[in-house]
């Protein structure tokens, strides 16, 4: 890749941080594309956290409800059915047995408890945590979005439609899957519908002004800015299986250029490398590996930057406890495939260092031309993001395509079985908001040959 090109690139990815004092036109990008510096409310960055405790929601409180409110609430569960989800789910039976014959005191029972039951179903998705295989997102809105003030805002406001409605996803595919579901009548794509629609509620509400997204069943990634696609990539996930990628939230601190790649003992180990390594120099010198044996015999092997490193030119430090991130591969022809489920947990990038230098630039680390100067050095770098930007690591079989079509993808790892079965029960109470899973131990992203 030559320093031209990249130069052009790291133009391109400058455009896209330019500051608010200058236009789009000034740019050269169109204004709908900019990130609208200006607002408060796109500049709150999304809390992306990870929780390891099991927490229980809080019990709503029981609050007082007028009778226009009660009709208004009724009416919502009624038509809950255009959101995915099923009028019985929130008792609207007994909410009118209590308004016809109930006390006071059973009538705003019932209505709080209905009113919390859609707030929670709205909010966090439907689906209990068991049926979300390997999602280890933890949604902050339960917390930004408390229960009991929703349901004091929409008694105070006289709107509880409107509150409800207000936690639906702001992201457009939400709003894609909403309007096929109004046209479905075959069952199966019915509940796929239903299906995808909640994941999207199992994210945050609002994903943040800036953030890459990758749909794994899709291969794809997204660098987005206000919801709308600046940038796509090709991606290579896990394969199906005990390496299968998990579903994450995480956050970019950091771009790593010419990374080393530290060989997991599976490999140094289990796959004699290390041996190989010390017995034979000239040939770890041509491949890039460094060894060293300690007193106790443990051999370890560092890969170091080039060429053939198995990390490529690049990688996106994103810690976790799951050791996922994205990076190159020195494999770049099986972007060309189109099953492309063959790592062993990690996300290998199309043109990878196109968004290295995106990224440090965004992320106000570097500019274009030291983004250009470092990719190009050799050297190991690491370059610190100042502003941390999210990355979504999700799973849809079914939402809008890089070109705006609304497609299905394959379920690779058998995820959608579970969530469609849960939607066949009745709906769960006092679930957890987090998972009780294991985090899948990824042992190394790349074999040696």
């Amino acid at each position: 890749m030559s320093r031209n090109f990249l130069q052009k690139l790291a133009l391109g990815a400058a455009v896209l941080a330019v500051p608010a004092t200058i236009t789009a036109q000034d740019a050269g990008a169109p204004a709908d594309l900019l990130p609208n510096r200006d607002t408060p409310a796109q500049m709150a960055e999304p809390v992306v956290q990870e929780v390891t405790e099991v927490v229980q929601p809080t019990l709503p409180d029981v609050q007082e409800w007028s009778g226009t409110q009660l009709d208004a609430l009724l009416s919502y569960i009624e038509n809950i059915g255009t959101e995915g989800l099923t009028p019985s789910d929130y008792e609207p039976e007994v909410l009118r047995a209590a308004m016809e014959t109930g006390t006071s005191g059973e009538v705003n029972a019932a209505a709080s408890t209905s009113f919390a039951w859609l707030v929670e179903d709205l909010r966090d998705g439907r689906t209990p945590m068991k049926a979300r295989k390997q999602w280890f997102v933890v949604d902050p809105d339960a917390d930004v979005m408390p229960t009991n003030t929703l349901m004091a805002r929409a008694l105070l406001t006289n709107d509880v439609a409107g509150v409800l409605t207000d936690l639906n996803p702001t992201h457009p595919d939400y709003d894609r899957l909403k309007a096929e579901l109004a046209t479905a009548t075959d069952a199966s794509r019915v509940a796929k519908i239903r299906a995808n629609m909640d994941r999207w509620r199992w994210l945050a509400h609002d994903l943040g002004p800036q953030y890459l997204i990758t749909n794994v069943p899709e291969y794809q990634l997204r660098l987005t800015v206000n919801d709308k696609i600046i940038r796509t990539y090709k991606t290579i996930v896990g394969k199906p299986g005990r390496t299968a990628t998990p579903q994450l939230a995480e956050t970019v601190e950091g771009v790593v250029f010419n990374p080393t790649w530290t060989v997991p003992q599976s490999i140094v180990k289990g796959e004699g490398l290390g041996n190989k390594v010390l017995n034979n120099p000239a040939w770890a010198r041509r491949a890039g590996y460094k060894a060293t044996k300690g007193a106790n015999g443990w051999i370890s092997v560092v890969q170091q930057p080039g060429p053939g490193n198995s990390l490529g030119r690049m990688k996106l430090d994103m810690p976790n406890r799951h050791a996922i991130f994205l990076h190159d591969t020195p494999s770049r022809g099986l972007f060309n495939n189109k099953n492309r489920a063959l790592s062993h947990g990690c996300i290998r990038t199309e043109r990878a260092l196109e968004l290295a230098i995106t990224m440090a630039i965004l992320g106000g680390a570097a500019t274009a031309d030291e983004a250009v100067g470092i990719s190009t050095s050799g050297k190991y770098t690491r370059v610190p993001i100042e502003k941390k930007m999210p990355v979504y690591i999700t799973y849809f079989t079914m939402g809008q395509d890089i070109d705006g079509t609304l497609s299905n993808f394959a379920d690779i790892y058998g995820r959608d079985a579970p969530v469609l079965a849960s939607f066949e029960k009745p709906r769960e109470i006092n679930r957890p908001r987090v998972t009780s899973e294991k985090a899948v131990e990824i042992i190394d992203d790349m074999k040696t040959t």
